[in-house]
């Protein structure tokens, strides 16, 4: 059986680090990034002559959504050449819209593949604190509004997805049980 696994969660919650140690204890496993489409993002700003922030209204009309599509859509393609294919990505919206998760399982079975959905579990404040120090571009807006922006996110589990992984991150110990208990999952042991 292929898998599509979907590693989620709010931004700075350890993804992009879980997501990584993930696809190489899975082995022959494609790594798939939604922020390498930013620097096809941060030209459409330029271009549109807007300010660089992707929690604009701007972004969310006119770029958010087609990143998702372009990453799903590799994705897709990619479990014609490989078994198991991992998107890192928020996946915000998606994952707690059924019929959206409905429609992705129906796209997976014609490909003969099912859906992983692995949620990293990381508190608000273990978040605030490593969005600080990756310091990155994209967080200048979050960081510069924290109260607002956090008050948007939902760091809760999406509760109608099936055999949902959870993959606790708040410290050293529950990285390590929780890896293992993903791979397990996922590999169907």
């Amino acid at each position: 059986m292929k898998h599509l696994i979907l590693v989620t969660s709010p931004p700075a919650c350890g993804k992009t680090y879980i997501s990584k140690k993930l696809a190489k204890a899975l082995t022959n496993c494609v790594y798939l990034d939604k922020d390498t489409l930013i620097v096809l993002s941060k030209q459409i700003f330029k271009v549109a002559g807007e300010e660089y922030n992707r929690s604009s209204d701007f972004f969310q009309k006119n770029i958010r959504d087609y990143e998702y599509y372009a990453i799903l859509d590799i994705a897709l393609e990619a479990l014609d050449y490989n078994d198991t294919v991992l998107i890192n990505a928020p996946f915000t919206d998606e994952i707690r819209n059924e019929m959206w998760i409905n429609q992705l399982r129906a796209r997976l079975a014609n490909k003969d593949a099912d859906l992983k959905v692995v949620w990293v579990n990381t508190s608000k404040e273990v978040a605030h604190e490593r969005m600080i120090r990756r310091n990155s571009d994209r967080d200048t807006w979050k960081l510069e509004h924290w109260d607002e922006y956090i008050s948007k996110q939902n760091f809760n589990a999406p509760e109608h997805i099936k055999d949902l992984i959870i993959f606790e991150n708040s410290s050293d110990e529950e990285f390590s049980a929780s890896l293992k208990n993903a791979v397990d999952q996922i590999r169907g042991r």
